[in-house]
């Protein structure tokens, strides 16, 4: 995690620091953390190594880095650390479509895959009023499955800027995550970059970017919650890339 500081002579410098443990995951590294102890005590070291890395990776699990937010009205950001595995032409989840929500027309769909290795803090991907935010129960399907953005649990949220424009997302969970938690609900403001969420243990996150805004990624792409560009609101040209 890099934080900004003021240097002694005016501009400020950035230095690396360790990402803090989100509140939600602390729980979590204590209750590993004592199983790890107990073993130790009790000189059982064939479980009590292993636990030594199973806590460390639970405790870079729920790590949360500092993010540096671009700042642009029309940004689209990305809102999850992660690969990206699909870019499509689908219809809008129903459960957002209506006359408070998006329309039934087709949407470009990004798919963010996150493996248990990557960031797991979800982040706002514009300014705006939170409308709406959709739980729906399901299966626990492999993530990186097309399928999955309609048989999978899932936490649907719709935010609105302040000009009524619009977008949705959806936090899918997979075949190890088990727990999507929200951390607004309808009527809070939230800022591009903002965590809004956390999902336990990989999974996946489809933006849905509005009419006439070409995606700005391309498939293999790895995106950075907060600070990657997923997209500019009203730019129609798409990016392309080369995977090598």
């Amino acid at each position: 995690m890099s934080h900004p500081e003021t240097g002694p002579n005016g501009p400020p410098s950035v230095r690396w620091r360790f990402p803090a443990v989100h509140p939600d995951g602390r729980k979590f590294v204590v209750i590993s953390g004592i199983i790890t102890l107990v073993f130790a005590l009790m000189s059982w070291s064939m479980l009590a190594w292993p636990m030594v890395g199973v806590t460390i990776w639970v405790a870079a699990f729920f790590r949360d880095p500092i993010r540096s937010v671009p700042k642009g009205d029309d940004l689209i950001v990305a809102p999850a650390d992660g690969l990206i595995t699909l870019i499509r032409e689908v219809p809008p989840p129903r459960e957002l479509v209506g006359e408070a929500g998006l329309s039934d027309a087709p949407m470009t769909r990004v798919s963010i895959f996150m493996s248990v290795f990557d960031v797991h803090i979800q982040r706002s991907p514009i300014d705006g009023i939170i409308r709406q935010v959709v739980y729906i129960s399901g299966k626990f399907l492999n993530a990186d499955l097309d399928k999955a953005s309609e048989d999978n649990e899932r936490q649907h949220i719709l935010v609105e800027r302040n000009d009524g424009l619009r977008i949705g997302y959806t936090m899918i969970a997979g075949l190890i995550a088990r727990r999507i938690v929200p951390f607004v609900k309808p009527g809070d403001t939230v800022v591009a970059g903002q965590r809004v969420g956390l999902i336990r243990f990989g999974s996946r996150v489809d933006v849905y970017l509005p009419a006439g805004t070409a995606p700005r990624i391309a498939l293999g792409q790895r995106t950075i919650a907060g600070e990657t560009v997923l997209g500019v609101i009203g730019n129609n040209h798409a990016a392309s890339g080369v995977s090598q």
